[in-house]
């Protein structure tokens, strides 16, 4: 007995220690792009998680993950990726309430959205001008999130879904090591941000649904402060203090990765992670993760602005050439306080290759937050780059025993 006890330790400990390694032995390879990543005591605090993809003669997936420096003690900002929840809540929200409507009053994705203000710092919103109808919607919302990460449109989304839901759905699905407690971009404190705006849908001139104001009484913030960096800017001063990210937002890697993974193979996942969404939710929220902003009529974007990799990191960096249409890139970024980030699932339609990575960065060797002087540029979107070929390049080389038939993400893009 003693025996067999060792040996399935022995095996369980070789099998995680193989895929704790095999991205530092892919990345040690190339040491021109990733000994500077892999230098110890580095400032860059990465941390990945890359899935492969196997499919088996019906097709079903069997996923095996690899990570390289993921700790959840060690925190990260998570800038816009906080967005892809709050896309699938509203529309998981929209599905909830109809269940509770007579058809004559149900809503949709399509339904004019009007926010109205309640409480100090809110600002209302009647109008879209970037929409055909010229009326905001939450499926304009989310495309302005999938295209481009739109922040005041997350920012409608979180008004509509609510502080005190948004975090309880999140943690009753699994994904406990996140904590959503503000807006984007917005000049409210956490305690307003713990107030969320009113809302009606309307047909017309009748509301078919309205929502009172909101507050989230239950108290999220963690019970130690965090902090990090040598000081920041308030002003036009230099306080020589560690930041305080103790009231922001938290969206750990896993929970990201597995987010993604129960997005795109719900039927792979547990019920309770999954998301209650209809067949045609999910091929429009796979239409614009996946859509490139050259190809979208409303909103339109001038490409010399919003080009390709706009919100394409893995695989692409910061490249303004156009993305071979061929591959497809399904996925949430972003970027601020130093942090870029992306959380990928990547297919190359003609190589019949599928990946997923998630991935973060921290680019700001000074530790000054506040003074936009961030390494994006000559550290970040490199890495990214260099990432996603390196794993790309691994998966062309990789033997499959089935090619995967990828005709579910084959969508139809506006033009």
């Amino acid at each position: 007995m003693r025996l067999v006890l060792f040996f399935c330790c022995f095996l369980l400990t070789k099998s995680s220690f193989a895929q704790t390694n095999l991205l530092e032995k892919l990345m040690r390879q190339q040491p021109a792009q990733f000994d500077q990543i892999l230098a110890p005591q580095n400032p860059y605090e990465v941390q990945i998680l890359y899935t492969q993809i196997d499919r088996d003669a019906n097709n079903r997936p069997k996923f095996t993950t690899y990570q390289y420096g993921v700790d959840t003690s060690r925190y990260f900002y998570p800038a816009s990726t906080v967005k892809f929840p709050a896309v699938l809540l509203a529309l998981e929200k929209i599905n909830a309430l109809n269940r509770k409507f007579p058809k004559n009053q149900r809503i949709n994705k399509n339904t004019a959205l009007l926010t109205d203000s309640a409480f100090a710092a809110q600002t209302a919103v009647q109008r879209d001008t970037s929409a055909q109808n010229g009326l905001p919607s939450v499926a304009h919302y989310v495309k302005k999130i999938l295209l481009v990460s739109d922040n005041d449109a997350y920012n409608r989304l979180y008004e509509f879904i609510g502080q005190q839901a948004f975090n309880q759905k999140l943690r009753a699905k699994g994904y406990t090591n996140t904590r959503i407690l503000h807006r984007l971009s917005y000049p409210a404190t956490t305690e307003q941000n713990r107030h969320t705006n009113p809302v009606r849908f309307m047909n017309g001139e009748r509301t078919l649904y309205a929502q009172a104001a909101q507050f989230n009484a239950d108290n999220l913030l963690p019970r130690q402060p965090i902090k990090k960096g040598a000081g920041y800017l308030q002003g036009d001063s230099l306080i020589k203090q560690p930041f305080d990210f103790t009231a922001k937002n938290e969206f750990g890697l896993q929970d990201q990765h597995d987010m993604l993974k129960a997005v795109l193979f719900a039927e792979s996942v547990p019920p309770h992670k999954r998301f209650n969404i209809g067949p045609q939710d999910y091929k429009f929220v796979y239409q614009f993760m996946s859509q490139l902003p050259s190809e979208t009529r409303y909103p339109r974007y001038d490409p010399k602005e919003i080009y390709d990799s706009y919100c394409k990191f893995v695989l692409f960096g910061d490249n303004k050439k156009p993305i071979p249409k061929h591959i497809r890139i399904f996925n949430k970024v972003g970027d601020a306080y130093g942090f870029l980030l992306d959380n990928a699932y990547v297919i190359d339609f003609k190589k019949g290759v599928e990946f997923m990575l998630t991935a973060v960065i921290y680019c700001n060797q000074d530790q000054i937050f506040n003074d936009d002087k961030y390494d994006y540029d000559a550290v970040g979107f490199p890495f990214f780059a260099n990432l996603g070929q390196l794993i790309y390049q691994h998966e062309l080389s990789r033997k499959r025993s089935y090619k995967p038939n990828l005709k579910k993400f084959k969508l139809k893009y506006e033009k």
